[in-house]
């Protein structure tokens, strides 16, 4: 098997670890939206906008390090206990002393008691098992990733579905005691709930691990897993703000209805999500795997080429089918109010894709501090923009500085890594097929939406022209199969 294929084998399998969560959105998202009014979708937005940034913290970007370390070690086995210990020793030092300050953390976070402590438990559980997780990546078991992943998602999944559908329609399938219990004025509790339940028992099946973990800790491993992490932890706090501020931003500047709303209309872009995220699963170890091979850095500009062509040929296909997504995932037409910032939010997702393709320059040179300056400019922008814009433009600017966050991000990683590891992208095919699928997802939005006809011929227009352009590379594949 190539290596390019191995990769796209490995790629596609880590992928239904976040395509079947990513599909679940096709029954949570408008599951939870019908049931929740815009301002209750505000609440389940603070929680979490909290546990991506407390998750952030925790981790210190032990993940990457882990995968750097590992995959060069001669002693493996004590790069995965000197990781696994101090991810442990560090989760539980954050559960004791928020315990001990619960009152003043409670108060930051604006959350209820009982929210709170829903809370912390999924952040207590989620950090000890990501080493775990990662060591299944990193030994090449993508199946069983795979497996528990889905096990997790289907459990929160059955959980939501039980308590925000069921029951509130069909009661008399229930027993008393469940019926009894059941608060209809505080339906969000039960998202909460399901996603403790969820991680608990993602935790039980990892278990295991923990017992079988030889207890051997280097002090000299866990100096260089840091100094590698902590700018990775850095620049994972400015991502969150990148993508947590603008919803957070509305609340304090317009209301909680419009920040429920926009929140809930950024589900559209789970497509784009789905996309890059199944992407960095594989990508991530299989860049750091083929480091030292002859040909990498061409097999890095092929993968990027792929990559954006066909994540512009994703957004020029959501774009010219926007209105009939929504009726799938956005069903309450109280979230309507802020679908005009979908294609700006998609192509911001793009940038973002195409930035954690160029950022591996970074991670394979261990020059990790650049990567954290060039998040925290994204988020410098973020902050900034929406403070300025977001008064006098309302929840457009949010959307608007999405983009140029991320944008600026792409263009300015592209620009140092050609200085530091240069890559022959091919930019002309690239920017080609990036400007052609944003030019006709413009002219289908702006003057054709809702004509799924002329949408329709816009797709086939850009196919046409990928085939032409690629024409000498499918006729090699052709060749060869």
């Amino acid at each position: 098997m190539s290596i390019l294929r191995r990769f796209f084998k490995d790629t596609a399998i880590y992928g239904m670890a976040t395509v079947v969560p990513r599909l679940m959105t096709f029954i949570l998202a408008p599951l939870q939206i019908g049931a929740l009014s815009t301002a209750s979708y505000s609440e389940n937005t603070t929680f979490y906008i909290w546990a991506a940034f407390f998750n952030v913290i925790l981790t210190f970007g032990m993940e990457t390090s882990f995968f750097r370390y590992f995959s060069r070690a001669e002693k493996k086995q004590e790069v995965f206990s000197t990781s696994f210990i101090s991810l442990t020793f560090s989760t539980v030092l954050f559960f004791i002393v928020v315990l001990l300050f619960r009152d003043l953390v409670m108060a930051v976070v604006d959350l209820s008691p009982d929210f709170f402590y829903i809370l912390l438990g999924v952040l207590v559980l989620d950090n000890l098992v990501v080493i775990p997780f990662a060591y299944l990546r990193a030994t090449n078991r993508p199946v069983k990733f795979t497996l528990i992943k889905v096990g997790n998602v289907l459990i929160l999944t059955l959980i939501n579905v039980i308590y925000l559908y069921l029951i509130p329609h069909y009661p008399y399938l229930f027993p008393g005691f469940i019926l009894d219990t059941f608060d209809s004025d505080n339906l969000v509790q039960y998202i909460f709930w399901a996603n403790l339940i969820a991680s608990a028992a993602t935790f039980l099946m990892l278990l295991p691990y923990f017992f079988r973990t030889p207890f051997v800790f280097r002090w000299s491993i866990f100096k260089k897993l840091w100094r590698y992490g902590w700018p990775v932890m850095v620049a994972g706090v400015a991502y969150v703000i990148n993508e947590m501020f603008d919803k957070y931003i509305l609340k304090e500047f317009i209301s909680d209805q419009i920040m429920g709303a926009y929140a809930g209309v950024y589900k559209l872009a789970i497509f784009m999500a789905l996309y890059i995220q199944a992407f960095r699963l594989g990508a991530e170890p299989f860049f750091f795997n083929q480091y030292n091979k002859k040909n990498a850095r061409l097999m890095y500009a092929d993968i990027l080429k792929y990559f954006v062509l066909a994540g512009s040929a994703m957004l020029l296909v959501l774009v010219v089918f926007l209105d009939l997504f929504k009726l799938l995932i956005v069903p309450n037409e109280e979230y309507w109010v802020t679908i005009a910032i979908v294609p700006v939010i998609l192509l911001a997702n793009l940038c973002l894709g195409i930035y954690h393709n160029l950022s591996i320059w970074y991670k394979l040179t261990d020059k990790t501090k650049v990567g954290m300056y060039i998040s925290l400019l994204g988020a410098l922008i973020t902050v900034v923009l929406n403070l300025v814009f977001i008064p006098v433009y309302g929840f457009m600017a949010a959307a608007w500085t999405t983009l140029a966050a991320y944008g600026s991000m792409m263009l300015l990683s592209y620009y140092l890594g050609q200085k530091h590891y240069p890559v022959p992208y091919d930019l002309k095919r690239i920017g080609g097929y990036l400007l052609l699928s944003v030019g006709l997802s413009a002219l289908s939005f702006h003057g054709f939406r809702n004509n799924y006809y002329i949408g329709t011929v816009l797709i086939l227009i850009f196919f046409a022209l990928v085939i032409f352009s690629e024409k000498d590379q499918l006729k090699a594949l052709v060749r060869k199969s």
